[in-house]
């Protein structure tokens, strides 16, 4: 049995770069930048207005002027206009263009306009008030946005603004989600008195949704020449292989047995730890991972969050997001294991407080949904205090 150090070191040393595909603008939110987006131009190209109001040259402002006639618009969109006297002024939309010849914008809530004629109501103005100058976002050729970060809306509009059509991204792994045991019925049947319906498989499926994966899902029998005629043709056709159940010690659970028998190369099959400690991962020669989640779901969504994304994070080379938390209630656990406990986020006069959310068993599922990450307790102590500071894995961050 090795400690989830152990554990993550030896999962880290199978990460592999992915490959890089271009994908169409909207279709890469979610998707991993794989090359640095940079500034076609600057940004923002031109001096432009922020404010609507009125164009000045602060100047007319500074020798006593207060009275400005208007004698254009500058609207947003147009070719840029000139103030040719420091007595006029040219009305201004947000974003449009500062006139030659100005060099600050009045907002229309500062005058009172009367017969063309704008009278400024305040004794202070700045040169280059409410103006966004040219270029002091970011200069033509800089970085706008570096490679390795997941593609959020607001990445999409910057990207759109430099007439980015197509995306890098790294390509995703190909995943099969596969749920074992003969008790599990499919979601539309009516399962018997002693059967249950699948769902860690759909959990995980949905999981796998969040990180834009679109996986494909198969139910093997506790049968192990089916599961490994099944399994056959699989190791060819996927990078990587999630199991939920069959991997622990029953008289049933044939997983391991029949992975082994097909080439897979054990990595290791037990871990310090609660819950999930049975967890096994594994690889064939091709470079199929396999990583062999306990059956009950809260094993199965921990191990999958804590395991499979530190996999798939590292490979596409962005860092698993984490937040710190204090814990809201002293917790004491004694056996010499790492505890995941499933935490709840409350601010709590502007501390963020982790409330561990209470769990019958592993395969409480109704409570799980009650939790937004988990934290976990090192082996080496026993009881930790109120108040104590740990990361955070969040389940959807």
């Amino acid at each position: 049995m090795i400690s989830v150090t152990q554990a993550l070191q030896l999962i880290a040393e199978q990460t592999k770069p992915f490959p890089i595909e271009e994908v169409e603008l909207l279709q890469s939110t979610g998707r991993t930048l794989a090359q640095p987006v940079l500034a076609d131009r600057n940004f923002p190209p031109f001096d432009r207005a922020t404010m609507d109001g009125i164009a000045i040259g602060s100047r007319a402002f500074g020798q006593d002027v207060r009275q400005f006639c208007i004698t254009d618009i500058q609207a947003a969109g147009h070719p840029q206009k000139q103030l040719t006297n420091r007595g006029n002024c040219i009305e201004i939309m947000t974003g449009a263009m500062l006139p030659i010849g100005a060099d600050m914008v009045i907002r229309y809530e500062d005058l009172t306009i009367t017969d063309g004629i704008a009278y400024v109501n305040l004794n202070e103005v700045t040169p280059y008030q409410n103006v966004h100058l040219q270029g002091t976002d970011k200069k033509a050729g800089e970085i706008l946005v570096p490679a390795g970060v997941k593609i959020t809306p607001a990445i999409i509009a910057i990207m759109a603004s430099v007439g980015m059509a197509v995306v890098p991204v790294y390509r995703l792994p190909r995943v099969a989600v596969c749920s074992t045991g003969d008790e599990l019925v499919a979601v539309t049947e009516q399962p018997l008195a002693h059967q249950i319906r699948q769902s860690n498989g759909y959990m995980l499926l949905a999981g796998l949704q969040q990180e834009s994966i679109t996986a494909d899902n198969y139910h093997l029998p506790d049968e192990p020449e089916a599961i490994a005629q099944q399994m056959a043709g699989m190791i060819e056709q996927y990078d990587v292989l999630l199991f939920s159940g069959a991997v622990s010690k029953g008289k049933f659970d044939f997983l391991p047995q029949v992975l082994q028998q097909l080439g897979m190369q054990m990595v290791f099959h037990s871990i310090s730890q609660k819950p999930g400690k049975p967890l096994l991962f594994g690889k064939f020669d091709n470079g199929t991972l396999v990583f062999g989640f306990p059956g009950n779901p809260v094993s199965t969504w921990v191990c999958f969050q804590l395991y499979f994304k530190a996999w798939l994070y590292s490979s596409l080379g962005i860092k698993l997001p984490v937040v710190k938390a204090a814990l809201s209630k002293a917790i004491t656990f004694k056996p010499a294991l790492t505890h995941h406990v499933l935490v709840r986020l409350v601010n709590h006069e502007g501390q963020l407080l982790a409330e561990p959310v209470d769990t019958s068993t592993s395969g409480d599922m109704v409570n799980l949904m009650q939790a937004e990450g988990f934290l976990s307790l090192p082996a080496e102590e026993t009881s930790f205090a109120e108040g104590r500071i740990f990361y955070i894995y969040l389940f959807n961050p």
